[in-house]
């Protein structure tokens, strides 16, 4: 957007005064179509949010990020460690969608996807509301005396703050540690896993430090994003924009005076009601352009058209725009770079749609164990001893699981009771093998032995490993 001529504003972040102490933001209550649209997409987001950990699929939690055990549950497919390149896969996918949407419609998820502005917009303002007011009201409340009424309202405000908090925490736990185990620590009682209460706590805390005092400086200190659409942004990029052709016309911004010809004097639509500032939730003035602080929620725009309305101008001087339609009329397009993350992005889902098709449900890793060298038994049997590693990443237990060598005669023997075992459900089993095959199969001193993993009759994965024996001189 065309600059304003005093940049000063641009020294400082929007919730920082003169004297560099925190200006606490007290925004007025948005109301409006977009505000209206962003209450559906909030709340469908939060029922997603707090069922997530809770729903399963094929015995798989939803989505779980269990990074002490190094287990990720992802759409209900499950990540092991032996699957961390998926991971990290899935993780350059999300990244590189988020550029993408960044580049073509601005911070569009920070105002309408991001949890923390669902939360704080609509569930913690949205309390204060009720209990605090609107705006008058609220800086009314913030200068008056401790007196009853005050004391009454902080402390009914800050335990209804602390209570959704709590909730918070323990669902951000589900995800972390998932959700049967958090219903068995619940129903066994806080005093059986202080191990898990201490940081219950701590999460607590720390929702609660943001929701009620760090709130807006989350997104304006905290997170980086904001920083980075200074990189991705361009003059094609639509984002929360004020028209400021419309606005500011050749003379500039006048207050609104019922029966005068605003045009016939020069003046712009904008009648310098403060309105859009008074309602950001990061205090800023959407007029000086895009900036930082800007989370594109568009409650400046609903305030605008609600000003507009009522004198009788058209809605749309703050609007979802590029710099370009301002300035040149320009329609949105796919800009070359715009088309270069989506060739990217749909080579990476190609490649993991692919690597999950290809994906076992068991894996196989079988390793010689280290220091030993092959043993010569009578009848020309030479033995190796291996360890072996089965990985079950599915919800059922794998019954009956034996090995068979391919292309060569020989014995698989396990150091156990049995040759035959089980591997749990999302669980690994692991122990000791010989493998013993006769002096005239081999060729040479390191032979590759192809093993077949078998659940019963079925072949469930395949694995090679380095045999070794006696070296042939000719």
């Amino acid at each position: 957007m065309e600059a304003p001529e005093n940049e000063t504003f641009r020294d400082s972040i929007g919730t920082i005064n003169e004297e560099g102490k925190r200006a606490w933001v007290f925004p007025k209550k948005p109301s409006g179509r977009y505000y209206e649209k962003r209450k559906i997409v909030s709340y469908i987001l939060l029922a997603f949010l707090f069922a997530a950990p809770f729903v399963k699929i094929n015995g798989n939690q939803f989505l779980m990020f269990n990074i002490l055990e190094r287990r990720f549950n992802i759409f209900g497919f499950p990540f092991w460690p032996q699957d961390f390149h998926l991971f990290v896969i899935s993780m350059i996918i999300g990244v590189i969608f988020i550029a993408l949407f960044t580049v073509g419609f601005g911070r569009i998820f920070c105002g309408w996807i991001c949890p923390q502005t669902i939360f704080m917009e609509m569930v913690f303002r949205r309390i204060e509301y009720w209990i605090d007011g609107d705006r008058n009201k609220q800086r009314k409340l913030d200068r008056q005396a401790w007196d009853t009424e005050k004391i009454k309202k902080r402390v009914f405000k800050w335990f209804i703050f602390l209570v959704i908090s709590f909730l918070i925490a323990n669902v951000f736990l589900a995800y972390l540690i998932g959700s049967d185990k958090l219903i068995q620590y619940i129903t066994d009682g806080p005093s059986e896993h202080l191990g898990t209460l201490f940081p219950l706590i701590i999460f607590t805390a720390v929702f609660y430090f943001v929701f009620a005092w760090f709130r807006e400086q989350v997104c304006i200190i905290a997170c980086p994003y904001g920083r980075l659409q200074g990189v991705l942004l361009d003059n094609k990029s639509i984002v929360v924009a004020y028209d400021h052709k419309r606005g500011e016309a050749e003379n500039g911004r006048k207050k609104f005076r019922k029966g005068e010809d605003r045009e016939a004097l020069g003046h712009g639509d904008c009648i310098d009601c403060l309105q859009c500032v008074h309602v950001c939730p990061t205090g800023i003035d959407i007029r000086n352009g895009t900036q930082l602080e800007c989370v594109n929620c568009t409650a400046c725009i609903d305030e605008c058209d609600h000003i507009m309305e009522s004198i009788n101008l058209p809605k749309g001087l703050i609007r979802y725009a590029s710099e370009a339609e301002i300035e040149k009329k320009e329609k949105f397009k796919l800009t070359a770079r715009m088309k270069g993350y989506i060739a990217v992005l749909v080579i990476l889902m190609g490649v993991l749609s692919g690597m999950l098709l290809l994906r076992n449900d068991v894996e196989a890793r079988i390793l010689r164990l280290p220091g030993q060298l092959y043993e010569h038994k009578e009848g020309d049997i030479i033995s190796n001893v291996f360890t072996y590693k089965l990985v079950n990443k599915t919800s059922k237990t794998i019954e009956d699981v034996n090995f068979k060598l391919r292309k060569y005669t020989g014995e698989i023997k396990l150091v156990s009771t049995h040759d035959n075992f089980e591997v749990p459900e999302q669980g690994l089993a692991e122990g000791t093998l010989f493998i013993e095959i006769d002096k005239s199969q081999l060729k040479g001193d390191k032979n590759k032995l192809m093993i077949e993993v078998y659940s019963g009759d079925k072949l469930i994965e395949t694995t090679t490993v380095n045999f070794l024996g006696p070296r042939s001189y000719n």
